[in-house]
């Protein structure tokens, strides 16, 4: 893991706190990954007890970022860290308002969800339903690069949005089409296209995340 961490005998205090902003990171993306499957079951399951529960949870985001900010920049300024140890901090610090995000996208998504449930569905949610488990397939591989510091998960992860953005352009054509064909229908599809947004603006946070996480890793900015 950190160079630092690598050190199992005689660990200092740096050490400490490099292990518990890597494991606070971790459950703040695990978070974010129990704000999705509650959204989800929300949009697609008609679920509107889980859309409660998924607001709730942003609150819970919210506070674990503020929190591991200071917890980062008390590590810097008490610790001195160099080398790759700084570099953690740095990546993890600039990855808390993009989790912090992609958890807002999340409530956006189970908000909207109780609005859509209110009047009859304008098509079945299968391309939205497809997005949703990529997301969680790359929450889940974006926590194993940082618990494991993988660079190649995190590059995997990142790889993961292009399908995200591909279905995002889908719907967008197929929702335009409807409005186009039937005037009536324009309400409807413009809630689903916000939706659908919401989806893929969480990809792009996520995708940002595994970015730091590879400079973490490398030093160097995915091209």
């Amino acid at each position: 893991m950190l160079c630092s961490m690598m050190r199992q005998a005689d660990m200092t205090q740096l050490d400490q706190d490099l292990q518990d902003v890597n494991a606070s990171l971790v459950r703040m993306l695990s978070q974010v990954r129990e704000a999705c499957e509650l959204a989800r079951r929300a949009l697609i399951d008609g679920d509107l007890a889980s859309a409660e529960r998924c607001v709730e949870n942003d609150e819970r985001i919210d506070s674990m970022q503020a929190s591991l900010e200071l917890r980062i920049l008390t590590v810097i300024a008490r610790r001195q860290p160099a080398a790759g140890d700084l570099r953690f901090l740095g990546a993890a610090y600039q990855s808390l308002a993009d989790i912090e995000r992609a958890g807002d996208y999340a409530e956006h998504v189970a908000r909207a969800a109780v609005t859509l449930s209110e009047q009859p569905p304008l098509k079945k949610y299968l391309d939205m339903a497809r997005i949703l488990e990529v997301l969680g397939g790359m929450i889940d591989t974006t926590m194993k690069s940082v618990a494991e510091a993988d660079v190649d998960a995190a590059r995997r992860a990142h790889a993961m949005d292009r399908e995200i953005d591909d279905l995002y352009e889908q719907i967008q054509r197929e929702l335009l089409t409807y409005m186009i064909e039937d005037p009536e229908t324009i309400g409807r599809a413009t809630q689903l296209l916000a939706v659908a947004r919401y989806l893929e603006r969480l990809g792009d946070h996520l995708e940002n995340v595994d970015e730091h996480v590879m400079f973490w890793l490398t030093g160097e900015r995915p091209a």
